[in-house]
């Protein structure tokens, strides 16, 4: 014998109140589908690739920026410790010039006294022998007699009225001075020239008092 559809009861005496419940379950759920906020869209392959090229090429001038600071600091001091070797002996030289200012004055006096001709050439072989010594440090006299004041390298201890030279040239050099490369160790003490002023001549700044009353007496 075939047996015989036999129908759904189950379904067919479920209660109402049953499958409203569940349709309203299924409204929900849609509901909350439709509300719910999209997923971000995943960023496009051409803009992430510009994202970091932009990046990579900001941290490249970052690199060299601080690549040009660390090679000018190298540098800075490179100059530096070059400057502080080239003078480092500048103190001993400062020391040296009072000890050969004695000696050329020592010279000096047995030139106008006329002693005798080995001390003297004894006193003088000291004085070249110090200078050597002096020069292999580039320590050298400044160049001052008959030359332009020049208030870097000269210092004016007086001044001498003279026709021979034009005013503010160096007539006499009292003691001589020293430099060190381009740095002046002590600067040369000297006689400054000025302007001769003759007796009975106008001054060419003073005014003509020919036939100009003078002031009233009283």
């Amino acid at each position: 014998m075939v047996p015989r559809d036999v129908p759904d009861t189950n379904r067919a005496d479920e209660p109402d109140s049953q499958q409203d419940l569940r349709q309203n379950d299924s409204e929900m759920f849609e509901s909350d589908d439709a509300t719910a906020p999209a997923s971000p869209k995943a960023p496009d392959a051409e803009e992430e690739r510009a994202r970091i090229q932009s990046e990579l090429e900001q941290t490249r001038e970052r690199v060299l920026r601080l690549q040009a600071e660390l090679e000018n600091v190298h540098k800075r001091n490179a100059r530096e410790m070059g400057r502080r070797e080239q003078y480092a002996s500048l103190p001993v030289i400062r020391d040296l010039l009072p000890v050969l200012d004695n000696i050329e004055r020592a010279i000096a006096a047995a030139n106008q006294a006329g002693e005798g001709t080995s001390l003297l050439d004894g006193v003088k072989l000291v004085h070249q022998q110090l200078m050597a010594v002096l020069e292999r440090y580039h320590c050298t006299a400044i160049d001052a007699l008959h030359t332009p004041f020049d208030p870097h390298l000269h210092e004016a201890i007086s001044q001498q009225p003279t026709d021979e030279f034009s005013p503010g040239t160096v007539v006499a050099v009292a003691q001589a001075g020293y430099r060190m490369h381009d740095r002046v160790v002590r600067p040369s003490q000297v006689l400054v020239s000025t302007a001769l002023d003759h007796p009975g001549r106008t001054p060419p700044d003073a005014p003509d008092r020919d036939g100009q009353e003078g002031p009233d007496e009283r």
